[in-house]
């Protein structure tokens, strides 16, 4: 099972102050909209997502089908795919994306630790 890209999703209480935390550490923006309230900043390969309000606690984001850049993988496992297979596993999920669609979606799960997980696929 191929996951895709790896991230983790930060909810923050002041976007312009993490983005300048960010900054610090070496980090640039990559793409989001601050007027939207989010941020994806990149160091290397590593990704950060900063979101204002959107939604409480942290997130470890997967993205199947991109690359740490946002190009398209020639070939990956769809959301749909991976979501089976670890329903196959017995993995509660928390939500599901229709498995009947196609293209872009979404689901996410808790695991043990109580960590959350979101699967999103943009393509």
């Amino acid at each position: 099972m191929t996951v895709g890209a790896f991230s983790i999703s930060l909810s923050v209480k002041d976007l312009a102050a993490s983005q300048t935390f960010y900054e610090a550490m070496g980090f640039q923006v990559f793409g989001g909209d601050a007027g939207q309230g989010y941020l994806i900043m990149k160091n290397g390969n590593a990704l950060i997502g900063l979101f204002q309000g959107m939604f409480e606690g942290n997130l470890l984001t997967f993205n199947p089908g991109w690359d740490e850049n946002a190009n398209l993988l020639p070939a990956f496992d769809d959301v749909r795919q991976i979501q089976q297979r670890l329903r196959s596993q017995y993995i509660p999920l928390t939500s599901e994306v229709d498995e009947d669609g196609s293209g872009p979606g979404c689901f996410t799960l808790v695991d043990p630790d109580g960590n959350s997980i979101l699967f999103d696929q943009h393509v």
